[in-house]
């Protein structure tokens, strides 16, 4: 089973990536979908206990967490060693339970490859990028956006040039989304040569 991690910083249309991948049919483990549903779930009691006041009813309110760790590296690294081996958990789960099915390839979206260092779990990288000024455009048209919360999102992410050097494939997004469908489809269709 060939391990995909997909990444891509912020903005550059990776979760429309992801979901082009499952359009042909690979498996696809969100990682942003198991953090909120551990928000809602296992991670809810350590975070509380962690940073009280986060919760609410029984849920972790992410705009409260974002104000006790935003710009506080002491606090996000204490908020990562209870999130990430949670969601490392899950990721096992999900490899264990896709290989007893017989799938050939799988696909790790996951937005912190790099910087969690998971790409060390994968078999092949590929990075979604766009242009800079693409990425800023998308970026600060999401409700409550500013350019402000844009450079701090950016100033935790590994750089996109470093991401691009880094990866096995590159999907570019800025030529709309057929070409974005017709490069996954290139990538699936070099993995599945290997064989």
């Amino acid at each position: 089973m060939i391990r995909i991690g997909l990444t891509g910083s912020i903005g550059m249309g990776k979760s429309t990536t992801a979901q082009m991948f499952r359009d042909e049919g690979v498996p696809v483990l969100d990682s942003d979908q198991i953090v909120h549903d551990l928000y809602r779930g296992a991670a809810v009691a350590p975070i509380e206990a962690e940073f009280p006041g986060v919760a609410v009813g029984g849920v972790i309110d992410r705009a409260r967490l974002a104000e006790r760790v935003l710009g506080d590296s002491d606090a996000l690294k204490r908020l990562e060693a209870i999130v990430h081996p949670l969601v490392w958990a899950a990721r096992d789960d999900f490899l264990k339970d896709q290989a007893a099915r017989g799938a050939k390839v799988v696909v790790y979206d996951v937005p912190l490859l790099f910087e969690t260092g998971a790409e060390k779990s994968v078999d092949v990288i590929v990075v979604v990028s766009a242009p800079e000024d693409v990425q800023k455009n998308r970026v600060l048209a999401r409700p409550g956006m500013t350019e402000e919360k844009l450079a701090a999102i950016l100033a935790k992410q590994v750089p996109d040039n470093d991401k691009r050097a880094r990866a096995d494939f590159v999907v570019v997004t800025d030529g709309g989304v057929e070409a974005a469908r017709s490069q996954v489809r290139n990538i699936l269709r070099q993995l599945d040569a290997r064989d």
